[in-house]
């Protein structure tokens, strides 16, 4: 249902952990997801914690889903000393490349105790149907 973009990501986002480098707009971090079937929609859950609702952006285009998020830093007070930082900031962001058999026209999101779950239903046209089986009679009477 889906295809993984850059197979390169897990190389990269343990390259960051190691380095404590934060995301960018240019180059944003990865962010972990599962993803499954569910009856009759695809679910892609991705974690997010300490992100704000407002700070993520989904869109989608053709059949590339991108979800862009930014890890804000918590505001101080000014007498305040960091004794420990080990929360990433900055911008993390995922690109999907969906199957034709979604549609994403109907999209669902929903974020909830820091995940974000999109929630994307099969179309129609994929799902199995039984294909009714004529006889030559059937076939003359609509012929005739």
């Amino acid at each position: 249902m889906l295809m993984r973009t850059d197979p390169f990501r897990e190389l990269d986002r343990l390259a960051q952990q190691l380095t404590g480098m934060s995301g960018t707009w240019s180059t944003p971090s990865a962010m972990p997801m599962d993803a499954y079937r569910e009856g009759g929609e695809y679910v892609i859950a991705l974690d997010l914690p300490g992100v704000a609702k407002d700070a993520i952006d989904i869109d989608v285009e053709r059949n590339m889903l991108t979800v862009r998020a930014e890890r804000r830093p918590v505001a101080k007070a000014d007498d305040a000393q960091m004794e420990l930082s080990e929360r990433p900031l900055g911008v993390f962001s995922r690109q999907l490349v969906l199957a034709d058999t979604l549609d994403t026209e109907r999209i669902t999101a929903d974020y909830e105790a820091g995940v974000l779950t999109l929630r994307i239903p099969i179309a129609e046209r994929a799902k199995p149907r039984r294909i009714a089986i004529g006889g030559e009679s059937e076939r003359r009477r609509l012929e005739g």
